[in-house]
């Protein structure tokens, strides 16, 4: 890998970011099927689907968050602290409120219709919503799935001033040490397992503490796990030495994807049977789970780094398009999913309208709405569109 490639764009990483939201989609949508703790429900939610979601569940937005480190890597050396500060607070900011306010509300709304607290329509509820003193079972208003793009922001406005210094301790020392790391055979085995550990610490002493809860003051275990992934990606954004293991690592970190996930999926489906809390063994598995997370990771990067790194037309329109595909997709499947359960569909017919409708009214809105109207584009954390040159007449 030659320092060039690290200095350019990076594509693998850009379709990574839409895979991983892809996926992110389907994973929101697979939570209206499962009887964990979500807005809505399907009246066909079971344990069926469980086995895939707990696949998903230690890595999705782990991975997002090491995307978006790089990102900010990349950012930073562009614009400098306080024109990236500028920039982030326009870009995540104005969504974050504009979402509160407005894209997240009907999810609430189904919410507490379907639990039986509020009995009118949407534009009944939405003064109560935006009240603040409304005494329902849950927080109005209040930002649901966009978590991710609050605490994104503030991340990104602690680390600001520190990208500078991160940037040159890596040009000398820092990016010394971390070559010596990942240099040779050990560099394979560095990759793979010492960036687990730090995750692994916060496992045993702070998740039993502090349980995720996505409110930002207390949510003190999941700011650990995700500041530490944006680190990451943050430091090594740049780093040959990384890189280069990373692409050694994938055959062995492939193969133990696939071993820790068999496992783990065999654990997790016999839970309950085999008293897994009080064994002996819940601890390894929890540990195991860490491992297979950042292995996911690392063979994700892997794949990305030797078949993805290039440009495209899909690749320049999704890239633009992926951000209000995300502020919008949650609400569209509890919306869809909320109507469609209440049709007597069975489930091999109402599982895939309520992904087909959030798909397609993600592509539609963004497409045909948001992207075409200059008032919403910043809404949805889209930059101006360019404006387009006269063209000349004819002589």
């Amino acid at each position: 890998m030659t320092d060039t490639h690290l200095n350019r764009r990076r594509y693998d990483l850009d379709w990574l970011r839409i895979i991983a939201f892809g996926l992110l989609i389907l994973y929101h949508s697979g939570m209206f099927y499962v009887p964990w703790d979500w807005h809505v429900k399907s009246v066909h939610a079971g344990t069926g689907a469980e086995w895939a979601m707990r696949l998903l569940n230690p890595w999705r937005l782990a991975l997002l968050f090491f995307i978006s480190g790089v990102a900010l890597n990349f950012l930073a050396a562009k614009l400098g602290p306080m024109r990236l500060t500028r920039e982030r607070i326009v870009r995540l900011g104005v969504p974050i409120v504009f979402g509160m306010i407005v894209v997240v509300a009907p999810q609430s709304w189904l919410q507490l219709l379907e639990n039986g607290e509020f009995t009118g329509s949407f534009l009944q509820f939405w003064p109560h919503y935006l009240d603040f003193g409304s005494d329902f079972s849950i927080t109005t208003p209040t930002w649901n799935h966009l978590w991710y793009v609050v605490y994104l922001l503030v991340y990104t406005l602690l680390l600001a001033p520190l990208v500078g210094p991160l940037a040159r301790w890596m040009a000398g020392s820092g990016g010394r040490a971390f070559e010596a790391l990942f240099a040779g055979r050990h560099g394979v085995l560095a990759v793979m397992f010492l960036p687990a550990l730090p995750f692994m610490a916060y496992r045993a002493f702070l998740d039993p503490v502090f349980p995720t809860t996505h409110d930002l003051t207390a949510d003190w275990a999941n700011h650990a796990h995700s500041l530490t992934m944006l680190v990451l990606g943050l430091v090594l954004a740049r780093h040959r030495g990384f890189w280069g293991a990373v692409d050694r690592a994938l055959p062995l970190a492939g193969i133990l994807l696939v071993a820790l996930g068999s496992v783990l999926t065999i654990v997790w489906l016999n839970w309950e049977s085999w008293q897994v809390d009080s064994a002996w063994y819940a601890w390894p598995a929890r540990m195991a789970r860490i491992l297979y997370a950042w292995t996911a990771i690392l063979t994700l990067l892997g794949l990305a780094q030797r078949f993805l790194n290039r440009p495209g037309r899909a690749l320049t329109y999704m890239t633009e398009a992926i951000f209000p595909w995300y502020i919008l997709h949650q609400t569209l499947i509890v919306c869809a999913g909320y109507w469609l359960t209440r049709q007597g569909l069975p489930v091999w017919i109402e599982a895939p309208a309520v992904i087909a409708a959030t798909f397609g009214g993600c592509a539609l809105l963004h497409e045909y709405v948001i992207r075409r109207t200059p008032l919403l584009r910043p809404l949805f954390g889209l930059k101006p569109a360019p404006a387009r040159r006269p063209v000349a007449a004819a002589e």
